[in-house]
């Protein structure tokens, strides 16, 4: 919905092989923590508490995604090494990184040409999201902007095989569908793939065919829960329906085979999860590779069709395999639990297959680049993203726990945080850390703000409440038209239960969170004001009505989607506005928003602050004027996080710290 991301190191494993069936889950499920008594603090004598600051943690390099050159020697990637998500490059091998791109805004979605000569790439404007596309040499680092349309976005650009071509999504500033365009480089001319898309509807993802001729692409509903997959002639523009069927199902196209007569696709329509499958285009039938109750995503073919790529995400931890198409076996990589995910643009593979590049993301170490050679079975890592002072063993690892909803309809997944020797003594302070989205998941992964408020002395609960992804279409379409209403109470479900662990003092409970997070964390202090000693809402939205009204179209598309009619269902949109109980709020706030957020407006953030001052409330604000949805400078990251540690700090202390909780 709003979804708020030098030296060679050898890393040795065991492989771990499952037979591919479509009759069984094959997969595992892990070990999770049900009875908060199990809960232990791990005693470390080594570490070091409050050794972490949000300055360190925030130095701590972004890597994003990145892009094989031809020759395989070279990776093109997103860094905010110089304080901005810039492009830079560096050799495959691994070495010194060096920055191709410098601009103060951010940059996105690489994608190197066929022939090596440019890097086509987007950029927006202090966080609008108006994306504009660019190429850059990586030889000269010659800059041109090729599109030029501040009031029509275009994004996720992907060269045809010759290179002649540039497909990306088109999306007018005032509009809520999202369009296939193809520039031709030779002709410098626009052609539409695709016009008259419905307003709740997106076109997104253009895969080319080896040979040019075709684009594969998935068109979704703004609900979230229905999208199919089309094939269009690129020399006619006519597009052909791939997935005809029956009901609300997912089928999201990844991969073209290199003898252009399947798609990998992903899908749920097979047993309710996300599972593979390769759909044959002649015939429009579907032959799964995967039929799991997890959320198993495909990546793609490997260069000689033999191979394709795909990922598991088992309760959080997500593991990337290679599945051999022969054989029907899935190889899981070597690479430590995480997230973990192929990358590299059009293809993780170099176009010889022999090496796969992909991003590693741990709890306790932030995502880098890796490349794994498909021969040896190993890997070595190109990026190295942690900075002096800042180590990994000082870093928590979270449990798995599972604990019931209130309702007892589901079983909630979250990762808790418990800081190295906390006492159970009933005195500790913890953070409640909802993510956004809602139809997102928070994963075992890197997160900064989370291992400093550990390193504080905070314990941390991060709830996959129902809505979230990762755990199939039931769970996730439960909070359809009950928005801030069942999610809400397995976030306080998840109160209750980090309560019996013994460590914590009631009367010390934070919550935070961002986008729809920061929504959820509205509701919480509004609806439940008892619980929470302060409130951190980020680029929160606060108010439907005003919200609809003032949001990006496609957002306006997807609320409308699943609340309702804004005229029938208004009692609906009243009583989970929490704009409308700001009476009730007992917690002081701090918000913290973006001067061009397109998502959720700081006029959202503006309605909070006012209200609570007018009744003489405690809240503390920031607007950064220079941002979007979420914070991309890094000195802004600094600051706002720092505010956030500060504000904890004084309003709900770690059990260690010796200042006073303010009156």
């Amino acid at each position: 919905m709003r979804t708020f991301s030098l030296f060679a190191i050898v890393i040795f494993m065991n492989t771990f092989v499952v037979e591919s069936t479509a009759s069984a889950q094959t997969l595992p499920a892990p070990q999770a923590v049900s009875d908060p008594k199990q809960i232990k603090s791990t005693p470390n004598a080594q570490v070091e508490p409050k050794s972490l600051t949000v300055e360190k943690l925030y130095m701590t390099r972004q890597v994003g995604r990145p892009t094989w050159s031809p020759d395989g020697k070279s990776l093109a990637f997103i860094s905010n090494m110089s304080g901005r998500n810039n492009l830079w490059t560096v050799a495959a091998d691994g070495g010194w990184p060096v920055q191709l791109t410098i601009s103060d805004q951010r940059q996105s979605s690489p994608a190197w040409s066929p022939d090596g000569k440019w890097i086509a790439y987007q950029s927006d404007y202090d966080g609008d999201e108006q994306w504009d596309i660019f190429l850059v040499s990586p030889k000269t680092g010659k800059v041109v902007n090729l599109t030029q349309t501040r009031e029509i976005a275009e994004l996720d650009p992907t060269w045809s095989p010759d290179g002649r071509y540039l497909a990306y999504e088109v999306k007018p500033k005032t509009s809520a569908a999202y369009e296939i365009d193809v520039y031709d480089m030779l002709m410098r001319e626009v052609k539409h793939i695709t016009t008259g898309t419905p307003q709740d509807k997106r076109n997104s993802n253009p895969i080319w065919s080896k040979d040019g001729k075709s684009i594969v692409y998935t068109e979704e509903q703004a609900k979230g829960t229905d999208s199919n997959i089309f094939i269009a002639d690129v020399a006619a523009a006519t597009s052909t329906l791939l997935t005809p069927h029956e009901g609300e199902q997912i089928y999201s196209a990844n991969d073209i085979s290199p003898d252009g007569k399947h798609v990998l696709i992903t899908s749920n329509a097979g047993n309710g999860y996300d599972n593979i499958g390769l759909l044959d285009i002649a015939t429009k039938k579907v032959s799964w590779l995967t039929k799991d109750k997890w959320e198993i995503s495909g990546g793609e073919f490997s260069p000689d069709g033999r191979r394709i790529t795909f990922t598991a995400n088992v309760d959080g931890n997500e593991d990337i395999y290679l599945h051999e198409l022969a054989t029907a076996k899935s190889t899981a990589l070597p690479i430590p639990k995480g997230l973990n995910e192929p990358a590299g643009g059009h293809s993780a593979f170099t176009r010889d297959g022999s090496r796969l590049l992909y991003y590693h993301n741990g709890p306790t170490a932030p995502g880098d680049l890796w490349v794994y050679t498909v021969a040896t079975g190993k890997s070595h890592q190109v990026t190295h993203s942690l900075v002096a002072g800042v180590r990994s063993e000082d870093m928590v690892e979270p449990y798995l726990v599972h604990y019931p909803s209130r309702d007892g309809k589901w079983t909630i997944s979250a990762f808790l945080y418990v800081p190295f020797n906390m006492a159970r003594n009933g005195q500790n302070a913890a953070i409640v850390y909802i993510h956004g989205g809602p139809t997102a998941q928070t994963l075992n992964s890197f997160n900064r703000f989370v291992q400093y408020a550990v390193n504080q002395g905070y314990m941390v609960l991060a709830p996959n409440y129902r809505g979230s992804t990762g755990y199939g279409k039931e769970f996730q379409q439960a909070n359809l038209f009950d928005m801030g209403g069942g999610d809400l109470q397995d976030v306080l479900a998840g109160v209750d239960w980090i309560k019996q662990t013994g460590h914590l003092d009631a009367k010390k409970i934070a919550v935070m969170g961002g986008s729809y997070g920061g929504y959820l964390s509205m509701m919480s202090v509004t609806k439940a004001p008892e619980v929470w000693a302060a409130g951190v809402p980020i680029v929160p939205f606060v108010n439907w009505f005003t919200e609809i009204e003032n949001e990006d179209p496609v957002l306006q598309q997807s609320d409308l989607a699943t609340m309702g009619d804004v005229v029938k269902n208004k009692a609906l949109y009243e009583e989970r506005s929490p704009i409308n109980f700001i009476e009730q709020i007992k917690a002081p706030l701090l918000l913290l928003a973006g001067g061009h957020d397109p998502r959720c407006p700081k006029s959202e953030t503006q309605q909070v602050v006012d209200a609570i001052k007018k009744r003489g409330g405690t809240i503390d604000y920031k607007i950064y004027e220079n941002e979007g949805h979420g914070f991309a400078r890094v000195e802004n990251q600094i600051d706002a996080y720092q505010r956030v540690a500060d504000f904890l700090e004084a309003h709900v202390p770690p059990a260690d710290c010796s200042c006073t909780v303010n009156e």
